[in-house]
């Protein structure tokens, strides 16, 4: 019954594409023959196109991101419907409801000429990334390790990837420092995440081995727990870069990694991936823990 509420949600997003043109079918004798369709933070516009250029593009917007929604949410329920899963919908219905709210304003701006206020409009959606990202980070971490000695603690940061974070960061500093008047407030949250993701990669994965088994935390928060009666087996392996860096996977996989060597943790109930330099020394640690257990 979840999963089929959670499909027939999904499904029900795809209206936004029949009401966008219901919309311009309805205003169309009345808008301009260019409208003007992209406005600076000063609420001033700055672009236009044809009415039929502007329709092919809000339809093509929402096609891309309705089919690329409808595909993530699907692979997310393959298995089952969690927390995170009406989070990822919730998401995606923000930014459908977003570029259609983006459309009747640009509509109603070439009508009536209505504000249309794209700051606001960026900027709340902005801060659902954000909302989204903090909810990715606390789905499927598990429940605490009981209390136990720390037999040791390792650090796998990303020097490299700090670095590069910080590079990008640089263009939007000087947007902000160089914009007349008052800076576009939606630049902040994107900085915010920005600055977040520049200290966890400079702080890196901190992977403390206990008696009952590992918990990987970033910047003092708890990222991930497993107990180590789930843990079936490990193993060094190459880390491919297409896969990515930083916090990877989705559903039962979860993977933690700045470089090309991880150890893959398999465990009962999913798959970890441990990135660091040297990958056997982290072999050694799970040795550690397992033989301390047994000691147990």
């Amino acid at each position: 019954m979840n999963r089929r509420l959670f499909q027939f949600a999904t499904l029900l997003l795809w209206l936004a594409l029949p009401l966008v043109a219901l919309e311009f079918k309805q205003a169309w004798d009345q808008l301009p023959a260019h409208m003007a369709t992209h406005f600076n933070a000063a609420n001033q516009p700055n672009g236009w196109m044809s009415r039929q250029q502007s329709l092919d593009f809000i339809l093509g917007m929402l096609a891309i991101s309705l089919t690329t929604g409808t595909l993530l949410l699907t692979a997310k329920t393959w298995r089952s419907v969690d927390r995170f899963s009406w989070a990822l919908l919730g998401f995606f219905a923000l930014l459908v409801g977003f570029l259609v709210a983006a459309n009747h304003a640009v509509l109603s701006f070439n009508l009536h000429g209505a504000p249309v206020h794209p700051a606001r409009m960026a900027g709340t959606l902005a801060v659902a990334v954000v909302a989204l990202i903090a909810l990715y980070l606390v789905s499927n971490r598990h429940a605490p390790l009981p209390d136990g000695e720390t037999l040791v603690i390792e650090t796998h940061s990303g020097g490299l990837w700090s670095a590069l974070i910080l590079l990008a960061l640089i263009g939007p500093i000087v947007g902000i420092a160089l914009a007349p008047g008052r800076a576009p407030w939606p630049i902040i949250p994107v900085g915010v995440i920005g600055l977040g993701a520049f200290a966890m990669a400079w702080s890196g994965f901190q992977y403390r081995f206990q008696q009952h088994g590992v918990e990987i935390c970033t910047l003092g928060f708890r990222l991930r727990s497993i107990p180590r009666s789930a843990i079936v087996s490990y193993k060094v392996e190459p880390w491919a870069f297409i896969r990515g860096y930083g916090i990877r996977g989705y559903g039962r996989t979860r993977a933690y990694v700045w470089c090309n060597q991880v150890v893959h943790i398999k465990m009962s109930n999913g798959d970890v991936y441990l990135g660091h330099n040297d990958p056997e020394r982290i072999v050694r640690d799970l040795d550690r823990m397992m033989r301390s257990e047994m000691r147990r």
